[in-house]
């Protein structure tokens, strides 16, 4: 059984090794491409793909500001390229590093699954150290449908390398990886269905956000609600859905119905590890999971499944397990902001207006439609918001969600706000607003809260 100081299972948070850990001897065992989710087939390429699907869809709108314009052609091949042409070499090149240009890292490949206490086999090769972190990730749920294993569908895994834009592509999911890749292949081209099997998209936002969204989403993008297909089928190179309303003929098909964490792939269990239901490894606010010396970080122990977040709690991990004898760093997840990029894009952080309610806070709502700012004026934009949820004793901002464009970047000074305790009476007071910036929005739900405050 080979030794270590450390073992870490996955190499995309799991690869951020800290310095202060050069003198240790670690193994990172990696069963897949190189860098892990986000690099390889999440958020990054999927985000290389939506930017030239919001130009064209820019392009498409541009009449209600008086330019006229239309998209004459789009070539895919040469978007998909782009894309896998910057991030496969910078994969492979993490690879190699860790290969040859880390001493004290050895690279093990394939599947890492418990067999004792913090004892792992890896394809045959028996491997312990004191300290284990898993940073394993997830991977796509695959629904129960009649027919669906003998069909050639497409998951976020796959469908960003297509040889092709499908003429007619399905998409089963609401959520956002659903909407986020229904958005980029609908504005590049293809034409989109999207079942969800509830009545509204994105459930998880707060109501006034999911409802907002699904009707704008739903206005360009054929949307069948509270519907999956029944049955699925192949039939002369093209997919067949069956649906009420009778069959869906398509090219493509995008399972898009979540992901779960790769915990069974671990045998977690065999390892002493508590697991919930849902498949996420349990952990505390310091990483650490019931067995000491084993560690947990990412989207097998979180429900959010963020790139920003699974950085944050490997690095917390690290630092746990390398600092014993001072005091932990811990993890907050009170101000963890997420956005959608979708069309609309949503951005958000902190309570929803309806978690609040069920928590009996007293809160007072701020809302200002992106229409009542001046830069709101020049985009002609009717149907995008910001809104805010302020505790009424403190006035500390419980919660922020905007929907429109630019989202992602405008809601981070509230962020910021309820990250270091700042009201939104001063940040609505003491902080200039560049005019007629967009950021006047926040800036205006900002002060229809604080009005209600007495």
């Amino acid at each position: 059984m080979d030794q270590y100081d450390l073992i870490i299972v996955g190499s995309g948070s799991g690869n951020a090794i800290p310095e202060y850990l050069s003198d240790w001897n670690i193994a990172l065992v990696e069963r897949g491409v190189f860098g892990g989710t986000c690099l390889n087939v999440g958020c990054i390429p999927s985000k290389m793909i939506i930017l030239p699907a919001d130009v064209a869809e820019s392009a498409r709108r541009s009449g209600h500001l008086g330019v006229h314009s239309t998209v004459d052609h789009v070539d895919w091949p040469a978007i998909r390229d782009r894309v896998f042409g910057r991030i496969d070499p910078i994969a492979e090149a993490g690879r190699q590093y860790r290969q040859t240009g880390t001493p004290n890292v050895d690279l093990i490949t394939g599947t890492a699954r418990f067999v004792g206490d913090k004892i792992l086999d890896v394809g045959g090769q028996r491997i312990t150290a004191p300290n284990i972190l898993l940073a394993a990730g997830a991977r796509p749920v695959v629904p129960e449908i009649d027919g669906l294993d003998m069909v050639e569908y497409h998951t976020s895994d796959t469908i960003m390398r297509l040889d092709e834009l499908p003429a007619r592509l399905a998409v089963i999911g609401g959520s956002f990886i659903a909407v986020e890749l229904g958005h980029a292949f609908g504005a590049l081209g293809s034409e989109v269905t999207v079942f969800n099997r509830s009545g509204r998209l994105l459930r998880f936002e707060d109501d006034e956000v999911a409802a907002r969204f699904t009707e704008q989403f739903g206005a360009r993008i054929d949307l069948r609600l509270n519907e999956l297909p029944t049955k699925v089928e192949q039939r002369d190179g093209e997919i067949v859905l069956h649906t009420s309303g009778g069959e869906l003929v398509v090219d493509e098909l995008l399972i898009a119905t979540g992901r779960t964490p790769n915990s069974d792939l671990l045998a977690a269990t065999e390892g002493g590890l508590d697991v919930e239901d849902g498949g996420r490894i349990v952990v505390d606010d310091t990483m650490a999971t019931n067995v000491d010396g084993v560690w947990a970080a990412g989207d097998v122990a979180n429900r959010y499944h963020l790139k920003h977040l699974a950085n944050r709690e490997a690095a917390v991990a690290f630092w746990n397990m390398a600092h014993p004898d001072q005091p932990p760093k811990r993890m907050d997840y009170s101000a963890l902001p997420h956005a959608v990029f979708s069309d609309p894009q949503v951005a958000s952080v902190g309570l929803t207006q309806q978690q609040a309610t069920a928590e009996g806070l007293d809160y007072v709502v701020g809302v200002r439609d992106y229409g009542g700012t001046a830069y709101g004026w020049a985009m002609n934009d009717t149907e995008s918001f910001a809104k805010v949820i302020v505790d009424r004793r403190t006035e500390l901002i419980l919660g922020a969600h905007i929907v429109g464009p630019y989202s992602s970047m405008l809601l981070q000074p509230l962020v910021q706000a309820m990250q270091f305790g700042t009201t939104a009476r001063q940040l609505a007071s003491e902080v200039f607003y560049i005019h007629p910036a967009l950021t006047e929005v926040v800036e205006n739900a900002l002060f229809d809260g604080i009005s209600k405050l007495g």
